[in-house]
């Protein structure tokens, strides 16, 4: 359903009088490649939460390299997008702010934890 709207999105971008010749091949690529990426992008705070929860990291430790984070998230997206500053950035930003939505439900959950024991 959404690879055949976005079929037609890429179509309404050729002008009249070209007519569009969709590699499949190019096409399924593409779209496989972007969905693998989004998946696990948004895969980020699960894994952020489990490597701070059975202590291979602590947050203290997270938040001293939050700056080195915020530079590899930029550049695995200028890596794996189309060569285009949006596309980077439609990625980086959310990889970004899941990250420190993983930490900071670290930052609660051993909040909670502290208080129960």
């Amino acid at each position: 359903m959404v690879l055949k709207g976005v079929l037609k999105f890429f179509i309404l971008f050729a002008p009249q009088n070209v007519i569009p010749m969709t590699d499949i091949d190019s096409y399924l690529s593409f779209a496989l490649k972007l969905f693998m990426v989004f998946g696990l992008t948004f895969e980020i705070p699960v894994v952020t939460l489990l490597l701070i929860m059975v202590g291979i990291i602590s947050t203290q430790s997270l938040e001293s390299k939050r700056r080195y984070i915020i530079v590899g998230c930029f550049a695995v997206s200028a890596v794996v997008t189309p060569p285009d500053g949006v596309s980077m950035l439609l990625l980086a930003i959310p990889m970004w702010l899941l990250f420190e939505l993983g930490l900071f439900l670290a930052k609660v959950l051993i909040k909670e934890e502290r208080k129960t024991v």
